[in-house]
């Protein structure tokens, strides 16, 4: 190929030569070929791509065809039930939904119900009228040691923090969730004043601690108590992990980190801003229970949660055993499936570390009611939730209510274009470049967001009240059901059994499943 680009470069040079010297018009073509011809030597004896070297000027068609790939899959090639993470009909669904558009489907299924994991809702004979079901139900968060407990709404936004998302996304979802009555959680980025628009806020406390840090990283009471309990601030979530990157700490590229972002994470501009993966406030169990207390003094009294994507069993288990312990208890714990999720992540991480979700709200609830403390705290559902079908599955394993973050950004705008760490983001969503966040109208946006919620959770009481259910605390394991395969189902009854009520607070009637764990677990560490 080097020979035919030396043939290619000498007989163009020859021809605009000689065509120039028939008319000079024609020289403007060497303001087209010469760059190419240069760009062509400098492939052939650059020494870092392999490609470019042995195909000099041609090889770059690679790298262009492989930027164009994703546009060209998402748009020409994909069926509507393609599409990774999610697929054209999902997120199809979400825009109709957030537009008040039609959403319904004409001549049936484009599932194909005979597949492995098709799940379904078995629908009861003995139904009821919507007209009978409360549109909006609400969930109370908030133990016994509770002195301000929170009316959550059955769906939510999830935690994202301001600096992954832009200044106008942050304004938009708010804005929705005031006007559709439901929470917003900040994510792990700090308190903004772009959460603070008036919509109820979850304050997402993560190891960086920002917000509430001092100048080497380590929570600050003051700073967080100044925070807490300004009055939208509703609930705390102190984060352990998150579903795109357990165990592995939070990154913000110093790219998105403006002077805003710095003053308001309390942190010095100029590098990337990393969490770490691990808390500094406290290092095991007990102490966790302590600092428990202290957000909850600081609040004034406010429901204190954890975030958690479940890793090693035992390690759960062992805060269950402190709360006990100590009869000091969480408000809520949000379960963030292994799925992934809005932040970025090693591709190792969202594909291969943290438990499912599915299997961690099971094995959640089951480990609370073992330790007979599951009605002091409720169970938040947060992974792939757009759907009021993914609401009931969560309902069914043992959550309370849901958070979603992907489904809310698609009511955004979001087109899944996978830019969301490159600053890129073609909607305004997930960038702080200001020529593309003018684009995101937060007016208009939030309307589609209060929407998408309002529409989302109209769609899961319908389908409770087909199964014949008047109140999403009815809804249990056997509402949903699995195909194992070809000739095998299971309701979710039999594919997750329960555990009996406290039976995991005596050794001698731990189940076989979870003795090893059990037994392992301990309060004085992780």
């Amino acid at each position: 190929m080097r020979k035919v680009f030396i043939t290619f470069a000498i007989t163009s040079l020859a021809i605009i030569g000689i065509l120039t010297y028939i008319n000079w018009k024609f020289s403007f073509l060497l303001l087209i070929f010469i760059p190419l011809i240069i760009m062509g030597f400098y492939d052939m004896y650059q020494s870092k791509k392999t490609i470019r070297r042995n195909f000099p000027l041609l090889g770059r068609m690679r790298y262009l065809l492989e930027a164009l790939g994703p546009g060209v899959r998402q748009y020409f090639i994909e069926s509507d039930t393609d599409g990774k993470p999610f697929t054209r009909l999902q997120r199809s669904l979400v825009y109709q939904r957030s537009k008040k558009e039609t959403d319904s489907m004409p001549f049936g299924t484009q599932l194909d119900v005979y597949q492995d994991g098709y799940e379904w809702i078995n629908h009861s004979i003995k139904a009821i009228s919507f007209s009978n079901v409360n549109e909006n139900p609400r969930v109370r968060i908030g133990s016994s040691q509770c002195e301000k407990p929170y009316q959550a709404s059955l769906f939510n936004i999830s935690a994202m923090s301001f600096g992954s998302l832009s200044k106008n996304a942050i304004i938009a979802l708010n804005a929705g969730a005031k006007q559709g009555g439901f929470y917003h959680n900040t994510g792990e980025g700090g308190l903004s004043p772009y959460h603070l628009q008036g919509g109820d806020v979850v304050w997402n406390i993560g190891t960086g601690y920002f917000s509430c840090r001092n100048a080497d990283g380590r929570f600050d009471y003051d700073e967080f108590a100044k925070r807490a309990t300004q009055e939208n601030v509703k609930m705390i979530e102190i984060k352990f992990s998150q579903g795109a990157k357990p165990g592995h700490g939070g990154i913000l590229p110093k790219e998105k980190v403006t002077d805003e972002i710095a003053n308001i994470r309390l942190v010095s501009k100029g590098h990337d801003i990393i969490s770490p993966p691990t808390h500094s406030a406290f290092n095991n169990p007990l102490e966790l229970m302590e600092f428990v207390k202290l957000l909850r003094k600081g609040s004034g009294g406010k429901p204190i949660g954890m975030k958690i994507c479940i890793g090693n069993k035992s390690e759960f288990l062992s805060i269950c055993k402190a709360m006990v312990a100590t009869k000091t208890y969480l408000d809520f714990i949000t379960v963030d499936g292994g799925e992934g999720g809005t932040g970025a992540a090693p591709q190792e991480y969202s594909d291969h570390v943290g438990m499912p979700l599915r299997d961690a709200v099971a094995f959640v609830y089951d480990a609370l009611n073992g330790f007979a403390i599951k009605d002091q705290i409720k169970i938040i559902a947060s992974g792939k939730v757009i759907t009021g079908f993914d609401i009931i599955r969560n309902l069914s394993l043992g959550a309370d209510l849901c958070n979603s973050a992907r489904g809310m950004m698609f009511a955004l705008g979001c087109i899944q274009a996978l830019e969301c760490h490159a600053n890129t983001c073609p909607t305004g969503v997930a960038t702080q470049d200001p020529r593309l966040t003018k684009g995101l109208v937060p007016e208009e946006k939030s309307i589609r967001v209060a929407r998408f919620q309002h529409e989302t959770v109209k769609s899961a009481m319908d389908l409770m009240a087909s199964a014949g259910i008047d109140h999403p605390d009815k809804v249990d394991r056997s509402v949903v059901s699995t195909r194992i395969n070809l000739g095998k189902t299971q309701t979710f009854e039999e594919t997750y059994p329960e555990i009996k009520t406290g039976s995991l607070l005596d050794g001698s009637t731990v189940s076989n499943s979870l003795f090893k764990d059990w037994k392992r677990a301990s309060v004085e560490s992780f």
